[in-house]
C-alpha cells in the first residue's frame, strides 16, 4: 500500500534577494571550488591508516565480493557475450553504456571508499542477435598519478589521499567514475566534482577533459545532468561546505546558455536532483557538511531533527526560489517531476531513514566486510502552491529509479527501479530485482532473479514508434555470482514479471557499476 504523509509548514516562503546571474569572475569560480577536490579534501593532513591493506577474512572472501575486485588493468574487449536465454526484440540495435569504478586495490592498499574507484566505462552492443562487451579504463590525471605512485594518494569522497600530492583543481582528483552523458560525437565520463571527461564512442578510448567555457573551466558538473524535451541540458554543481551552488543550462547545440552561483539553503551534500518543464527542483537532506579533517565522508553529520528541505528554482528566473520542508529522509537518486495544471510540482526519490553508503559502509564493502544498511523505499513527493509537501511512502525497497526519457519533465505513471523483496532480511549488499510502479494504478510488477545476481540499474529503451510510455524494453546488467559473470538482460517494460526476453553472459565478472544510457 502507498501511504501518503503530508507536513505543513508554518510557512513556505519565497526566497528573495539577489542573485549572481551573470557569469562569475575567475575569482567567484576559484572561492566555490575552494569547497571541493582542491580545499576541502587537502585542507587538514590526511587520517592515519587510510591506504591500509585490506583485513583477511574469516571463513574466506564472501560471495559478493566479486563486485568490488578489479577489472582488468587493459580493459576488456572487444568480446562476444554468449546467448544463454530467449531472443532478442528485432527492432532493438544500439548500444547499453554503463560508468562505475574499476579499481580498488594497488598493490596492498585499498580504497577508502567505493565511490573512489577509478572509472571503469563499459559498451555493451546489441545487434540481432549477438551482443559484444568493451570495457576500459577512463584515462584520467588522477588515476595516472595514482598508478604512478603505486597507491592511492589521490584524495576523493571518502579516500584522504597523500597530503603531498599536488591538487591545483578539482579535476586533479576527478574519478570520472559514476555516470556517462552521450554527446553524439563524444562520450562524456561524469563525476560529482568535477568537469565531464570526453570519451570516443567506439573504441572508448579517452579524448580529456572537457571544457564547456573558458570562464567556468573546471567547474563542478554533477553526475545526474537532466536533458529536456528541447534538448536542453540542466545541471549543478557543489560548493560542499559553502551555501552556494553552480547551476549549469546548455542549449541543444552544448553552449553555455547560463551559469551562475545561487544561494544554497544548507551546506548539505546531495548527488541528485530533478526537473520539471519550469522548475528545477533540489531535495536538500540533512546530511551536513560540518568540521573535522578528510576525507569528506567524515566531515558529513547526519542532523535529522533539521528535516528535509526542498529549494524549488524557477529555469527563466534564478532569483525566483521557494522552499518546502519534509520529514528528514536520506537520498541519493530521484527519478523524474512533473508540475500539474494547478501548479503542483512532482518528483519520485528514493528514501532511506539515514545516509545508505556513508564512510563506514563504503569503505567495508570494498574490503569484503559486510555491514548493514537501510534500505530505500520508492516515494512520490508532491509540492503544492499552498506550501503543502506530501511523501507517499510505498512499501518497494527500490534504488536507481529510471523513466521515459523522452518524457522527462512531463507528466507520467511509471518509474522503473531496482529492489529486495521488502519481506525479506536486508541483502549484505546490493539488489536482487527489477521492478515497475505505477503511480496512478498504485501497484508494482517485478521480476525476482535470486540470491545469486546482484542486479544492477536498469534503463528504459522505447520501441521505435512507439508512444506509450511502457511500450519499449528495459535493458541492464546484473552479476551472476554462480556463474562468476557479468550478464546482460533485455525485457519486455510493461512485463517484467514474464522475466528476460533474452540474456547474454560474458567472459569476464565486472565490478558493479552505478549509472548508463542508452545509445541507438
Amino acid at each position: 500500500m502507498h501511504t501518503p504523509r503530508t507536513h505543513r509548514p508554518p510557512s513556505a516562503p519565497t526566497i528573495g534577494g539577489p542573485i549572481c546571474d551573470h557569469t562569475p569572475s575567475r575569482r567567484t569560480v576559484l572561492n566555490l571550488l575552494a569547497g571541493t577536490a582542491a580545499g576541502l579534501w587537502l585542507s587538514a593532513p590526511a587520517r592515519q591508516g587510510a591506504l591500509a591493506a585490506a583485513a583477511a577474512l574469516e571463513g574466506g572472501t564472501p560471495r559478493w565480493h566479486l563486485g568490488f575486485r578489479n577489472a582488468p588493468v587493459g580493459g576488456v574487449g572487444p568480446v562476444p557475450l554468449r546467448p544463454i536465454h530467449g531472443r532478442a526484440p528485432e527492432a532493438l540495435a544500439g548500444t547499453l553504456i554503463r560508468n562505475g569504478p574499476g579499481q580498488f586495490t594497488r598493490g596492498d592498499q585499498t580504497i577508502g571508499h567505493w565511490f573512489d574507484g577509478d572509472g571503469l566505462v563499459r559498451a555493451f552492443r546489441i545487434a540481432g542477435e549477438e551482443a559484444h562487451l568493451t570495457a576500459r579504463f577512463v584515462d584520467t590525471h588522477k588515476r595516472r598519478v595514482d598508478t604512478a605512485a603505486g597507491g592511492f594518494v589521490s584524495p576523493g569522497f571518502g579516500t584522504a589521499g597523500a597530503p603531498d600530492t599536488a591538487i591545483a583543481h578539482a579535476d586533479d582528483a576527478n574519478a570520472a567514475n559514476t555516470a556517462v552523458l552521450d554527446r553524439g560525437d563524444a562520450l562524456w565520463a561524469l563525476w560529482e566534482a568535477g568537469s565531464p571527461t570526453a570519451l570516443d564512442p567506439e573504441t572508448l578510448a579517452t579524448r580529456g577533459t572537457v571544457t564547456l567555457r573558458d570562464d567556468v573551466r573546471h567547474m563542478p558538473f554533477s553526475a545526474h545532468p537532466k536533458i529536456d524535451p528541447r534538448g536542453w541540458i540542466w545541471n549543478f554543481g557543489l560548493g560542499l561546505g559553502s551555501t552556494r551552488a553552480f547551476v549549469w543550462a546548455l542549449d541543444p547545440t552544448g553552449r553555455v546558455a547560463k551559469a551562475a552561483t545561487i544561494p544554497w539553503p544548507r551546506a548539505a551534500y546531495i548527488h541528485d536532483f530533478a526537473v520539471t518543464e519550469r522548475k528545477l527542483i533540489f531535495p536538500l537532506h540533512p546530511w551536513i557538511v560540518s568540521g573535522g579533517h578528510p576525507p569528506l565522508v567524515d566531515r558529513l553529520a547526519w542532523q535529522p531533527e533539521r528535516g528535509v528541505t526542498v529549494l524549488v528554482v524557477d529555469k527563466d528566473n534564478f532569483a525566483d526560489r521557494r522552499l518546502f520542508h519534509l520529514p528528514a529522509a536520506f537520498f541519493f537518486h530521484t527519478g523524474d517531476a512533473w508540475e500539474d495544471a494547478g501548479g503542483g510540482l512532482h518528483f519520485d526519490v528514493c528514501f532511506a531513514d539515514r545516509p545508505t553508503m556513508d564512510g563506514e559502509i563504503g569503505g567495508q564493502l570494498v574490503r569484503g566486510v559486510a555491514v548493514r544498511q537501510d534500505l530505500p523505499r520508492l516515494c512520490l513527493v508532491s509540492l503544492h502552491p499552498d506550501g503543502r509537501a506530501e511523501v507517499r511512502q510505498s512499501d518497494v525497497v527500490a534504488e536507481f529509479p529510471r523513466t521515459d526519457a523522452r518524457r522527462q519533465g512531463q507528466p507520467r505513471s511509471s518509474v522503473w527501479s531496482v529492489g529486495h523483496d521488502a519481506g525479506d532480511p536486508a541483502p549484505a549488499v546490493g539488489f536482487n530485482t527489477v521492478q515497475r510502479t505505477d503511480w496512478s494504478t498504485g501497484t508494482t510488477d517485478c521480476f525476482r532473479f535470486g540470491s545469486d545476481h546482484l542486479v544492477e540499474e536498469h534503463i528504459f529503451v522505447p520501441a521505435p514508434g512507439g508512444g506509450a510510455e511502457t511500450e519499449g524494453w528495459l535493458v541492464g546488467t546484473s552479476l551472476n555470482l554462480a556463474a562468476q559473470a557479468t550478464e546482460l538482460h533485455v525485457f519486455d517494460a510493461a512485463r517484467l514479471e514474464r522475466g528476460p526476453l533474452v540474456t547474454w553472459r560474458a567472459p569476464v565478472a565486472l565490478p558493479l557499476s552505478f549509472h548508463g544510457i542508452w545509445r541507438w
